[in-house]
């Protein structure tokens, strides 16, 4: 344990608690228990968010908790504070939620269970939009825009897929190609999706399986977009599944069973949400040894776009 996490742990009342590195993505993540309790502490990854972002963040996950909504919710310090600078680093302490990663639930599950697990996950999913449409941030509020700009501008949000080093000449004029066409499509469809607070990364990985309970981690990425785009998000990467179709009608169900949403522009939002890991992978393919998780991202968002502008 680094000087860093003792000061943190100090700070939150925590000196003594047994703590361990539990994450190391782009924050990292300690699980820390004491005698009564056991809570999450995150260091964050610096430069990625502002001091602003992030308590903006974590009044969002208060209020979403206060809402009903499993997610983690912040701890305040012993000086009051959600969000401390140790070290220069930023840090905050949420509370721990129990349960086990939607995919490890899902490679267990076969038939109409995989299908009972997405519907559940689209009424929990509209449930949190609704919960975030009913709350009002306060002054200050800033999050991070997954709306045109920051899907198509010039700077988006994860990086200019188009430039992605890996393309071939073909592939990039293809990406392009899709780029320009979304573009035009956003102008003549945005007006008419429903726009708001979103989590924008509710991959399997982040949605937490308890018994009856599903609950959702890691907001580091959300901010204000468009719905579809996190119906998007939960089924990019089942989109090979055998019974990807089941799975989309169950988790599409599940989400007006809670609230209505057009989905007229779903193909299109899984193509930009396969752009995005395009994107993404620029700065992190020192990461990617063997290029295999590039090129990966590449084949799904090129299968994608191509059959969207046919």
């Amino acid at each position: 344990m680094n000087d860093t996490v003792e000061h943190a742990l100090d700070l939150w009342g925590l000196k003594g608690a047994n703590c361990r590195l539990i994450a190391a993505r782009e924050n990292a993540v300690y699980k820390v228990e004491d005698a009564t309790q056991t809570f999450a502490l995150r260091l964050h990854r610096q430069g990625y968010r502002t001091d602003l972002e992030l308590w903006s963040e974590l009044k969002w996950m208060a209020a979403t908790s206060a809402g009903g909504i499993d997610v983690p919710a912040p701890v305040s310090s012993v000086h009051g504070q959600m969000l401390h600078l140790v070290d220069d680093v930023q840090v905050d302490v949420l509370t721990w939620l129990s349960g086990e990663p939607l995919d490890a639930t899902l490679a267990r599950q076969t038939g109409p269970d995989r299908a009972a697990l997405f519907r559940r996950l689209g009424s929990q999913m509209a449930r949190l939009h609704r919960v975030s449409d009913a709350w009002t941030p306060p002054k200050g509020f800033t999050r991070c825009q997954w709306d045109q700009s920051g899907l198509l501008g010039e700077a988006p949000l994860w990086d200019r897929f188009w430039d992605n080093p890996a393309l071939t000449a073909q592939e990039r004029a293809l990406f392009t190609q899709i780029r320009q066409q979304a573009q035009r499509d956003f102008t003549r469809i945005s007006a008419k999706l429903d726009f708001g607070l979103i989590h924008a990364d509710l991959v399997t990985g982040n949605v937490m399986v308890d018994g009856p309970r599903m609950r959702f981690i890691d907001f580091d990425d959300g901010g204000y977009g468009f719905r579809v785009f996190d119906i998007a998000t939960a089924l990019l990467k089942h989109i090979d599944a055998p019974d990807y179709p089941i799975l989309q009608d169950a988790l599409i169900s599940g989400y007006r069973s809670e609230r209505p949403i057009d989905l007229a522009a779903l193909d299109l939002f899984l193509v930009l949400r396969a752009a995005t890991y395009v994107g993404w992978n620029i700065t992190r393919m020192g990461e990617d040894n063997d290029g295999a998780r590039n090129a990966r991202f590449i084949k799904t968002a090129k299968r994608l776009a191509l059959a969207y502008l046919a």
